[in-house]
């Protein structure tokens, strides 16, 4: 195989990589979610989120408030809610003081958007 190809591929698996790469922020949200289709028993797992009605997955139990939203989940609700979850959603059960920084609000949602 010629170094160009090798190099041309090794670019590509890269940028892949860096752009579904879950950002260090998310490891706060990780402590209580997962980000893959096995969940975890204090938060739902957030597969699928972007786009997804709020509080519509079965296999959790969620806060009436939540529940009875009417939210889908898309960039706006979810800076909302990531910037003050019980402003946004007053008697959401989430217990999480939000997060101030538009960058780091803003990597969480370009990663949430690469869950499937």
């Amino acid at each position: 195989m010629r170094p160009a190809v090798v190099v041309a591929y090794l670019l590509v698996v890269f940028f892949f990589n860096q752009a579904h790469a879950q950002p260090s922020v998310f490891e706060r949200c990780a402590a209580c979610h997962s980000g893959t289709e096995a969940t975890k028993d204090v938060a739902p797992n957030l597969a699928g989120v972007f786009g997804r009605k709020a509080g519509s997955r079965e296999d959790f139990r969620y806060s009436r408030a939540l529940s009875r939203s009417g939210i889908t989940w898309d960039e706006r609700s979810l800076d909302a809610f990531l910037k003050a979850p019980d402003q946004f959603i007053a008697g959401t059960r989430m217990p999480f003081e939000g997060l101030a920084s538009e960058a780091e609000r803003a990597a969480i949602i370009q990663y949430l958007k690469t869950l499937k």
